[in-house]
């Protein structure tokens, strides 16, 4: 096998990995331009790769806050370093359907998102990477934990008072 041979074949096999992989993961340009978007993308956005390459993302997707996005991917793009968000902090960058069975309670999906900077051979933030996490159901246990504690608290302060009453 020869030298691209090898090469070709690793990136197939890379190319294979990013695509069935159960992130989504989205490459955009500084000028938010999407130049790669993956399986999981594709699947639960109804868009496809060719279809959205070389859009400008915020055209594609209107719900998406701009200036925070904005503010965040100048600031890892300068940085050169990643950023997070959590479900708790935004819900969702993108508004996906839950795609869960119909007994879920929650109408979209949480994600986390990790933004990671991308940068040329010459060493400067060329692009980055949207990495979307779905967290329905982490999301979706935590607020059901939080609503039991909740009415715990109340059942507990209902039960405080009526032994207050029958001292």
């Amino acid at each position: 096998m020869t030298m691209n041979e090898t090469d070709a074949n690793s990136f197939h096999w890379l190319m294979d990995m990013l695509e069935s992989v159960e992130v989504g993961l989205v490459i955009i340009g500084l000028d938010f331009r999407v130049q790669a978007w993956n399986g999981f993308m594709e699947h639960h956005s109804g868009i496809s790769a060719s279809k959205i390459r070389d859009q400008v993302l915020f055209d594609a997707f209107p719900d998406i806050p701009k200036a925070w996005l904005t503010r965040k991917v100048d600031s890892v793009a300068m940085l050169n370093t990643r950023a997070f968000t959590s479900w708790e902090q935004r819900p969702y960058l993108f508004k996906f359907r839950n795609t869960r069975p119909i007994t879920d309670t929650e109408e979209f999906m949480f994600q986390n998102l990790t933004i990671s900077p991308l940068s040329g051979t010459n060493g400067q933030v060329e692009k980055v990477c949207l990495m979307v996490y779905d967290v329905t159901d982490i999301a979706r246990t935590k607020k059901a934990l939080e609503k039991a504690n909740e009415q715990l608290e109340n059942l507990r302060k209902e039960m405080s008072g009526l032994t207050r009453r029958s001292d």
